[in-house]
């Protein structure tokens, strides 16, 4: 019998309990021990884990990463899939290797030019890969003039911050006043030019914003496995046109993600989404990371996650080829268990799960090493 891989995710996406169901549900059936931390006690990728601690706060990266090693070794971790603070731990790679850990991340090359959107821009476009117009704007004159360029080409525009992740900070410009309209309904992305302006005058620090139009659906999402041979394994487009999603083999958005991945060393999983300006796709952004939606590609037969911690381990997969594209489906979220909440709060951290429900812990002051203070 195969010994049992043990896989460690840092303070991930809550979606990525799906990833850990893949893990587990491999086609091998090989054993897959999880073990996750996090920051939020009542993430539900701590009670889906087998083992899972409470990160502590306020560690910078270089800290974080003699945490990370420490984790690594006291858990006999032999794939470490890392998000929070990718990049200094990519940097270690080594001695994650020395104490027997294969890191599921990219070459610290990869993860350094895609941190900030203005270098990843004009580098992919170096490469020949579309990308739309943008600008780099810290002050408030510098908004307005960006704004004003793209509103004369016929462009609504937005901005978002120039380096972070999730959507967060993206909002689009409206010149249209503030008033009761825009308190109907749900909160929308559309902010109000001249409250920006007044708020950056007002700032007592410059931003660091990416401004740009506002592209249009379809969006692609194209999620690849890299080998640490640059050679791509795994590369299928999940398309969103507004609730309606998706999947295509479709070349004009598989080619350039291709040349991404395989250029720039975005080795084992990444996701590159793309958008339209006009007729042409351009690039949207680049995750070097699994997507949160990752998982959705088992419904094209595809286990994505499981083939990564092959690659990991040195278990080359082959050239994955879907063996079938599943139906356009929408995505309806659904309850996910959180750890019993118990009424003491301690700093040690050490929490071992059941793997099945309900949720079991070896003490109360084990349970309790999950709980916010």
């Amino acid at each position: 019998m195969r010994s049992r891989v043990r896989v460690w995710l840092n303070r991930t996406y809550a979606e990525n309990v799906f990833f850990m169901d893949q893990l587990r549900k491999n086609p091998s059936d090989r054993a897959v021990e999880i073990h996750a931390t996090h920051g939020d006690a009542d993430s539900p990728v701590l009670a889906a884990a087998d083992t899972a601690d409470l990160e502590p706060e306020g560690l910078s990266p270089a800290a974080y990463v003699e945490y990370a090693l420490d984790q690594c070794q006291r858990r006999g971790i032999d794939v470490f899939v890392p998000r929070l603070h990718q990049s200094a731990i990519v940097a270690h790679r080594a001695d994650f290797e020395a104490v027997g850990t294969a890191l599921l991340a990219p070459t610290p090359e990869g993860t350094a030019v895609f941190e900030d959107k203005a270098t990843a821009y004009e580098a992919v476009a170096a490469v020949g890969v579309p990308v739309p117009p943008w600008w780099r704007v810290r002050t408030a004159d510098e908004l307005v003039d960006a704004v004003e360029k793209l509103e004369a080409d016929g462009h609504k525009a937005c901005f978002k911050p120039a380096a972070g992740a999730g959507g967060v900070g993206f909002r689009v410009i409206t010149r249209a006043p503030f008033s009761l309209f825009h308190l109907g309904g749900f909160p929308g992305p559309y902010v109000q030019l001249d409250l920006v302006v007044n708020a950056l005058q007002q700032a007592d620090h410059p931003v660091d914003w990416l401004v740009m139009p506002r592209l249009e659906e379809p969006e692609v999402s194209v999620d690849c496995l890299t080998g640490p041979d640059n050679l791509v394994r795994l590369a299928v487009g999940r398309t969103k046109k507004g609730r309606r999603r998706g999947f295509t083999l479709d070349e004009r958005w598989l080619e350039p993600a291709r040349i991404i991945a395989e250029g720039f060393g975005l080795h084992y999983l990444s996701n590159i989404q793309f958008r339209m300006y006009g007729d042409e796709p351009v690039l949207l952004d680049v995750n070097t990371r699994p997507a949160g939606g990752l998982h959705q590609l088992s419904l094209c037969g595809v286990n994505a996650p499981w083939a990564a911690v092959q690659l990991a381990l040195g278990e080359d997969p082959g050239v994955i080829e879907p063996p079938f594209l599943g139906q356009d489906y929408a995505v309806v979220s659904g309850p996910r268990p959180v750890l019993p909440s118990v009424p003491v709060a301690r700093e040690e951290v050490d929490v071992v799960l059941a793997p099945a429900l309900p949720v079991e812990v070896e003490s109360v002051d084990a349970a309790a090493a999950v709980l916010p203070l």
